[in-house]
Protein backbone atom coordinates (compact mmCIF):
# COMPACT_ATOMS: atom_id res chain seq x y z
CA UNK A 1 0.00 0.00 0.00
CA UNK A 2 1.24 3.36 -0.80
CA UNK A 3 0.84 5.57 1.52
CA UNK A 4 0.47 9.73 1.00
CA UNK A 5 0.00 12.18 3.73
CA UNK A 6 -1.22 15.58 3.45
CA UNK A 7 -0.74 18.11 6.83
CA UNK A 8 -2.01 21.32 7.39
CA UNK A 9 -2.62 23.07 10.55
CA UNK A 10 -6.56 23.51 11.16
CA UNK A 11 -8.55 26.11 9.01
CA UNK A 12 -6.09 26.05 5.84
CA UNK A 13 -8.10 23.99 3.53
CA UNK A 14 -6.76 20.41 3.33
CA UNK A 15 -9.87 18.91 3.00
CA UNK A 16 -11.04 21.76 0.42
CA UNK A 17 -7.68 20.05 -1.68
CA UNK A 18 -7.84 16.57 -0.97
CA UNK A 19 -9.81 15.90 -4.03
CA UNK A 20 -7.26 17.82 -6.13
CA UNK A 21 -4.16 15.96 -4.45
CA UNK A 22 -6.02 12.45 -4.47
CA UNK A 23 -6.45 12.91 -8.58
CA UNK A 24 -3.12 14.03 -9.24
CA UNK A 25 -1.51 11.26 -7.10
CA UNK A 26 -3.89 8.79 -8.72
CA UNK A 27 -5.26 8.25 -5.00
CA UNK A 28 -8.57 6.81 -4.98
CA UNK A 29 -9.42 6.05 -0.85
CA UNK A 30 -8.72 9.19 1.61
CA UNK A 31 -8.72 9.35 5.52
CA UNK A 32 -9.77 12.78 6.96
CA UNK A 33 -11.55 13.70 10.37
CA UNK A 34 -12.68 10.23 11.11
CA UNK A 35 -14.10 8.96 7.73
CA UNK A 36 -12.73 6.35 5.00
CA UNK A 37 -13.59 7.70 1.73
CA UNK A 38 -13.41 6.05 -2.15
CA UNK A 39 -13.98 8.49 -4.35
CA UNK A 40 -16.96 10.68 -3.64
CA UNK A 41 -18.75 7.67 -1.09
CA UNK A 42 -18.06 7.00 2.42
CA UNK A 43 -16.92 4.18 2.97
CA UNK A 44 -16.69 3.55 6.64
CA UNK A 45 -15.99 5.94 10.30
CA UNK A 46 -18.05 9.05 11.40
CA UNK A 47 -16.72 12.32 11.17
CA UNK A 48 -15.46 14.09 13.74
CA UNK A 49 -17.18 17.48 12.78
CA UNK A 50 -20.21 16.17 14.05
CA UNK A 51 -18.70 15.79 17.42
CA UNK A 52 -19.90 18.27 20.63
CA UNK A 53 -16.59 19.28 21.81
CA UNK A 54 -13.07 19.64 20.30
CA UNK A 55 -11.81 16.82 22.57
CA UNK A 56 -13.88 14.54 21.12
CA UNK A 57 -13.09 15.26 17.53
CA UNK A 58 -9.86 15.14 18.25
CA UNK A 59 -10.52 11.23 19.70
CA UNK A 60 -12.30 10.97 16.60
CA UNK A 61 -10.18 11.71 14.35
CA UNK A 62 -7.01 9.87 16.07
CA UNK A 63 -9.34 6.62 16.03
CA UNK A 64 -9.68 6.41 19.49
CA UNK A 65 -12.58 4.58 20.05
CA UNK A 66 -12.13 0.80 19.38
CA UNK A 67 -15.44 0.31 17.66
CA UNK A 68 -14.43 3.17 15.32
CA UNK A 69 -11.22 1.96 14.69
CA UNK A 70 -12.31 -1.54 14.21
CA UNK A 71 -15.15 -0.60 11.90
CA UNK A 72 -12.36 1.76 9.18
CA UNK A 73 -9.67 -1.30 9.89
CA UNK A 74 -11.84 -3.82 8.35
CA UNK A 75 -12.40 -1.71 5.70
CA UNK A 76 -9.42 -0.90 4.50
CA UNK A 77 -8.76 -4.61 4.92
CA UNK A 78 -11.37 -5.49 2.78
CA UNK A 79 -11.10 -3.09 -0.12
CA UNK A 80 -7.06 -3.34 0.10
CA UNK A 81 -6.62 0.20 -1.63
CA UNK A 82 -3.23 0.53 -3.60
CA UNK A 83 -2.97 3.96 -2.38
CA UNK A 84 -4.44 6.39 0.46
CA UNK A 85 -4.07 9.72 1.54
CA UNK A 86 -4.10 11.19 5.03
CA UNK A 87 -4.83 13.92 5.78
CA UNK A 88 -4.01 15.46 9.49
CA UNK A 89 -2.78 18.86 11.63
CA UNK A 90 0.54 17.67 12.15
CA UNK A 91 2.79 14.81 10.42
CA UNK A 92 2.45 12.90 14.33
CA UNK A 93 -0.92 13.09 13.84
CA UNK A 94 -0.76 11.38 10.44
CA UNK A 95 1.50 8.53 12.34
CA UNK A 96 -0.80 8.00 14.38
CA UNK A 97 -3.46 7.37 12.64
CA UNK A 98 -1.67 4.95 10.38
CA UNK A 99 -0.40 3.04 13.66
CA UNK A 100 -4.12 2.95 15.23
CA UNK A 101 -5.46 1.69 11.90
CA UNK A 102 -2.48 -0.64 11.00
CA UNK A 103 -1.39 0.77 7.63
CA UNK A 104 2.25 2.04 6.60
CA UNK A 105 4.00 4.99 7.60
CA UNK A 106 3.61 7.79 4.50
CA UNK A 107 6.18 6.79 2.13
CA UNK A 108 5.04 10.87 0.73
CA UNK A 109 4.80 13.83 3.10
CA UNK A 110 2.98 17.30 1.57
CA UNK A 111 2.08 19.88 3.37
CA UNK A 112 -1.10 22.34 2.65
CA UNK A 113 2.31 25.17 1.98
CA UNK A 114 3.39 22.87 -0.58
CA UNK A 115 0.22 22.86 -2.95
CA UNK A 116 -1.83 26.39 -1.68
CA UNK A 117 -0.31 29.87 -1.76
CA UNK A 118 0.16 32.34 1.63
CA UNK A 119 -2.97 34.15 -0.16
CA UNK A 120 -4.85 30.82 -0.43
CA UNK A 121 -4.16 29.34 2.86
CA UNK A 122 -5.17 32.90 4.27
CA UNK A 123 -8.31 33.30 2.89
CA UNK A 124 -9.47 29.71 4.32
CA UNK A 125 -8.31 30.54 7.78
CA UNK A 126 -10.69 33.52 7.14
CA UNK A 127 -13.12 31.40 6.21
CA UNK A 128 -13.03 29.10 9.32
CA UNK A 129 -12.41 31.86 11.73
CA UNK A 130 -15.59 34.39 10.59
CA UNK A 131 -17.92 31.90 9.67
CA UNK A 132 -17.21 28.50 11.18
CA UNK A 133 -16.88 26.50 7.76
CA UNK A 134 -15.42 23.21 7.44
CA UNK A 135 -15.38 20.92 4.26
CA UNK A 136 -15.68 17.57 3.81
CA UNK A 137 -14.22 16.39 0.39
CA UNK A 138 -17.56 14.15 -0.47
CA UNK A 139 -21.19 15.66 -1.97
CA UNK A 140 -23.81 16.55 0.35
CA UNK A 141 -25.75 13.79 -0.05
CA UNK A 142 -23.31 11.45 1.17
CA UNK A 143 -22.84 13.34 4.67
CA UNK A 144 -26.98 14.20 5.18
CA UNK A 145 -27.14 11.21 7.30
CA UNK A 146 -24.38 12.26 10.05
CA UNK A 147 -24.61 16.34 9.37
CA UNK A 148 -29.10 16.11 9.75
CA UNK A 149 -29.78 19.29 11.53
CA UNK A 150 -26.86 21.26 10.87
CA UNK A 151 -25.61 23.89 7.96
CA UNK A 152 -24.71 22.31 4.84
CA UNK A 153 -23.62 23.84 1.78
CA UNK A 154 -22.15 22.31 -1.73
CA UNK A 155 -19.06 23.36 -3.08
CA UNK A 156 -18.46 22.70 -6.84
CA UNK A 157 -14.72 23.20 -7.51
CA UNK A 158 -14.44 22.91 -11.61
CA UNK A 159 -11.15 21.34 -12.40
CA UNK A 160 -9.05 22.03 -16.35
CA UNK A 161 -7.19 19.31 -17.47
CA UNK A 162 -4.29 18.78 -19.89
CA UNK A 163 -6.46 17.85 -22.62
CA UNK A 164 -8.92 20.91 -21.86
CA UNK A 165 -11.77 19.09 -20.44
CA UNK A 166 -13.39 20.19 -17.58
CA UNK A 167 -14.27 18.13 -14.46
CA UNK A 168 -16.30 19.24 -11.48
CA UNK A 169 -15.71 17.69 -7.87
CA UNK A 170 -18.18 18.59 -5.19
CA UNK A 171 -17.65 18.98 -1.33
CA UNK A 172 -19.79 19.62 1.33
CA UNK A 173 -19.27 22.84 3.74
CA UNK A 174 -20.62 21.80 6.77
CA UNK A 175 -20.96 23.87 10.45
CA UNK A 176 -19.81 21.66 13.12
CA UNK A 177 -22.03 21.15 16.58
CA UNK A 178 -18.92 22.60 18.56
CA UNK A 179 -18.39 25.68 16.65
CA UNK A 180 -18.43 28.79 18.59
CA UNK A 181 -20.96 30.17 16.15
CA UNK A 182 -23.83 28.11 17.32
CA UNK A 183 -26.38 25.56 16.17
CA UNK A 184 -28.38 25.97 13.08
CA UNK A 185 -31.89 25.49 14.24
CA UNK A 186 -35.54 24.56 11.66
CA UNK A 187 -38.50 25.05 13.94
CA UNK A 188 -40.91 22.24 13.38
CA UNK A 189 -43.66 24.97 11.96
CA UNK A 190 -41.48 25.52 9.24
CA UNK A 191 -40.87 22.71 8.06
CA UNK A 192 -44.46 21.96 8.01
CA UNK A 193 -45.09 25.06 6.22
CA UNK A 194 -42.58 23.54 3.50
CA UNK A 195 -44.51 20.47 3.13
CA UNK A 196 -47.84 21.93 2.66
CA UNK A 197 -46.87 24.19 -0.06
CA UNK A 198 -44.93 21.37 -1.82
CA UNK A 199 -48.06 18.81 -1.31
CA UNK A 200 -49.92 21.88 -3.14
CA UNK A 201 -48.43 21.58 -6.15
CA UNK A 202 -49.30 18.22 -6.85
CA UNK A 203 -52.67 17.49 -9.09
CA UNK A 204 -55.43 15.51 -7.06
CA UNK A 205 -54.57 16.80 -3.46
CA UNK A 206 -56.88 18.68 -2.00
CA UNK A 207 -54.79 19.85 1.04
CA UNK A 208 -52.86 18.26 4.35
CA UNK A 209 -53.60 18.51 7.99
CA UNK A 210 -52.80 17.70 11.25
CA UNK A 211 -49.01 17.65 9.99
CA UNK A 212 -46.77 16.37 12.98
CA UNK A 213 -42.88 16.50 12.38
CA UNK A 214 -40.95 13.45 14.74
CA UNK A 215 -37.11 14.23 15.07
CA UNK A 216 -34.50 11.79 15.46
CA UNK A 217 -30.91 11.34 15.76
CA UNK A 218 -30.52 10.91 11.98
CA UNK A 219 -33.24 12.60 10.55
CA UNK A 220 -36.81 13.49 10.36
CA UNK A 221 -40.09 11.68 9.78
CA UNK A 222 -43.24 13.52 8.88
CA UNK A 223 -46.70 12.25 10.23
CA UNK A 224 -49.64 14.00 7.71
CA UNK A 225 -53.24 13.17 7.28
CA UNK A 226 -54.60 14.80 3.45
CA UNK A 227 -57.62 15.25 1.85
CA UNK A 228 -57.60 14.19 -2.25
CA UNK A 229 -59.85 15.34 -4.39
CA UNK A 230 -62.99 13.27 -5.79
CA UNK A 231 -62.52 10.72 -9.08
CA UNK A 232 -58.89 10.14 -8.45
CA UNK A 233 -56.90 7.42 -8.13
CA UNK A 234 -54.88 7.65 -4.79
CA UNK A 235 -51.96 6.27 -5.45
CA UNK A 236 -49.75 8.44 -8.16
CA UNK A 237 -50.78 11.53 -6.46
CA UNK A 238 -49.77 10.78 -2.89
CA UNK A 239 -46.50 9.00 -4.27
CA UNK A 240 -45.57 12.03 -6.12
CA UNK A 241 -46.73 14.10 -2.96
CA UNK A 242 -44.48 12.29 -0.81
CA UNK A 243 -41.26 12.39 -3.24
CA UNK A 244 -42.16 16.24 -3.71
CA UNK A 245 -42.17 17.04 0.20
CA UNK A 246 -39.10 15.10 0.68
CA UNK A 247 -37.06 16.60 -1.66
CA UNK A 248 -37.90 20.15 -1.30
CA UNK A 249 -37.54 19.90 3.26
CA UNK A 250 -34.01 18.17 1.75
CA UNK A 251 -33.25 20.78 -0.64
CA UNK A 252 -34.66 23.91 1.62
CA UNK A 253 -33.13 23.02 4.98
CA UNK A 254 -30.75 19.82 4.33
CA UNK A 255 -32.99 17.53 7.34
CA UNK A 256 -32.45 13.74 5.74
CA UNK A 257 -35.66 12.62 5.69
CA UNK A 258 -36.08 9.16 6.74
CA UNK A 259 -39.80 8.60 6.30
CA UNK A 260 -43.41 10.14 5.47
CA UNK A 261 -46.30 8.37 6.61
CA UNK A 262 -49.94 9.45 4.86
CA UNK A 263 -53.15 8.67 6.49
CA UNK A 264 -56.02 10.01 3.54
CA UNK A 265 -59.15 11.19 5.83
CA UNK A 266 -61.56 12.50 3.20
CA UNK A 267 -62.16 13.65 -0.34
CA UNK A 268 -63.04 16.64 -1.81
CA UNK A 269 -65.74 17.41 -4.27
CA UNK A 270 -65.47 19.12 -7.12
Amino acid sequence: MQVTSLVGISGTGKSYRALLVAKDNNIEYVIDDGLFIKGNKIIAGASAKKEHTKIAAVRRALFMDPEHREEVAGAIRLHRPKRILILGTSDGMVDRITQALGIPAPQTRLHIEDIASEEEIELARQQRLLKGKHVIPVPTLEVKKDFSGYFLDTLKILTKKRDHSVTIDEKTVVRPTYSYLGRYTIYGRAIIQIARAAAEKIDGIGRIYNTEVAIYPHGIVLNTDVAVKYGIAMEKPIAAMKEMIKSEIEYMTSLNVLAINVTVKSLIME
